[in-house]
């Protein structure tokens, strides 16, 4: 998943985080999970505080943005591995892309009920 024009970004880029956000909170939830739960996965991978994923989901922040200014991209996030959306995470070469998808797997995780120790890589 390269881009060979960096002009042209993937359409997720410009998407707001807010809008995706109730995706992740509904699929946990539906899987009997939390938004608390949810919230710490964010908070573990982008290093965000609680205060400042609030501002960001008002705020409408777009997704790219959501990545790139992340305050503490967690080390741990290369223990990551697995296929979403029928890609390697760990093969993605576009850190915005490997960002997003990195969550993806974490949620996916976290609704398929594995442990949050397990999912913040902590064991």
């Amino acid at each position: 998943m390269r881009e060979t024009d960096s002009s042209k970004k993937h359409r997720i880029y410009t998407m707001s985080f807010a809008g995706v956000y109730p995706h992740y909170i509904t699929k946990a939830e539906k899987k009997r999970r939390t938004k608390a739960e949810v919230d710490e996965i964010i908070r573990w991978l982008m290093g965000y505080s609680q205060k400042e994923l609030e501002v960001l989901l008002k705020d409408q922040t777009d997704i790219e943005t959501f990545v790139t200014k992340a305050p503490q991209l967690n080390p741990s996030r290369a223990l990551i591995k697995g296929i979403i959306c029928g890609v390697r995470v760990e093969d993605i070469e576009d850190p915005v892309m490997q960002g997003v998808r990195y969550l993806d797997k974490l949620i996916d995780e976290l609704a398929k009920g594995r442990p949050m120790q397990k999912i913040l890589r902590k064991e």
